[in-house]
């Protein structure tokens, strides 16, 4: 199979490469003097320091002459962050298979992927991949499962006849919006949870600690949950992958760029300076606001995902975020 990826960071260099020893892969990258050095020393340095890219990898500079041998029955895959997917959507040719790996909501518009690939190529193959990943460990590869997720039941076949491997599992999943906003909310969650674990480290009087992040997460599930089946996902879908799997790592795991986002905040570092830092982007950040506006526009409560906003946005502190989420009244739990 021919497939092109569009996105040389780490996401979508890692992916490349697990994908390189079996398949012609071509890699493009916005930065070309970045993906000439790439392609010079078999690494990318900047977003995977010290794993060496198999040889087999190619690269172009040229998006159209990497889009080219992809065609109708090989695979373009959209390695960039959410804010350029729309950008991607519209280069790709008519007729190509496109998945993406990004995941949030799209600034302005509050869209998830598969809104915006639905307006922009109605009835084209689209889906998405995603699940709990990290990419240093899927470069180097270490064993991962993702879930291959589209409305197009060939597609999804084809993103597995893509990826799977002896290291890198995927399943196929018929829901693409549950697993979209599985994939944009633990983002959110993953700072909340960042937020909790930095004010442990604090260890003040009163901190929360390992019994907060348990309710965290647990909790953050269930918004995560209420939100999808409102836009129209299977319930069901929050407990794989992309949902609690997802959810697990990103809000524990020392590589989530979210979870850090959360820990700095709760050291008292102020979020432009969090942000030029970090080196890469934090989705949660861009994603949280749009999490609460569409959640309020169909009347679902999510108040972890609100407190982040407002720590986000400098309205509340850490510590006075988690105080209000606990003076909450008591109700039952599946009412939220």
């Amino acid at each position: 199979m021919n497939i092109a990826v569009l996105g040389a960071g780490a996401w979508g260099t890692a992916l490349a490469a697990q994908a390189a020893g079996r398949h012609r892969v071509m890699l493009w990258g916005r930065d070309a003097a970045h993906l000439a050095q790439v392609a010079a020393s078999g690494r990318n340095e900047r977003y995977l320091p010290g794993i060496a890219l198999p040889a087999s990898l190619e690269y172009e500079a040229d998006i159209d002459r990497c889009l080219q041998p992809a065609g109708t029955d090989g695979l373009v895959v959209v390695a960039t962050p959410m804010a350029s997917l729309r950008e991607m959507l519209q280069r790709v040719p008519p007729g190509a298979r496109v998945v993406w790996l990004c995941k949030g909501f799209e600034a302005g518009t509050g869209l998830l992927g598969h809104e915006v690939a639905q307006a922009l190529r109605p009835g084209a193959a689209s889906g998405v991949l995603s699940g709990p990943s990290f990419a240093e460990e899927v470069a180097r590869g270490q064993p991962t499962a993702l879930v291959a997720a589209s409305f197009d039941a060939a597609l999804g076949e084809a993103m597995v006849q893509a990826f799977h491997s002896d290291a890198l599992r995927v399943y196929t999943s018929a829901d693409p919006v549950g697993v979209e906003v599985g994939g944009a909310v633990k983002n959110v969650l993953a700072i909340a949870t960042g937020l909790c674990d930095g004010l442990a480290a604090a260890g003040s009087p009163g901190a929360p600690g390992l019994n907060a992040r348990a309710a965290l997460i647990t909790r953050g599930l269930a918004e995560m949950t209420r939100l999808g089946v409102a836009m129209g996902a299977r319930a069901d879908t929050f407990m794989g992958l992309s949902g609690l799997g997802d959810l697990v790592l990103t809000a524990t795991g020392h590589l989530s760029r979210n979870r850090k986002v959360g820990l700095l905040l709760a050291e008292g570092l102020p979020l432009a300076r969090i942000l030029a830092e970090l080196g890469h982007v934090a989705e949660g950040v861009y994603s949280a606001a749009t999490v609460c506006r569409r959640a309020a526009d169909l009347g679902i409560e999510m108040p972890i995902a609100q407190a982040v906003v407002a720590v986000l946005e400098g309205r509340l502190t850490p510590p006075e975020a988690v105080a209000r989420l606990m003076a909450r009244e008591a109700r039952p739990e599946q009412e939220g």
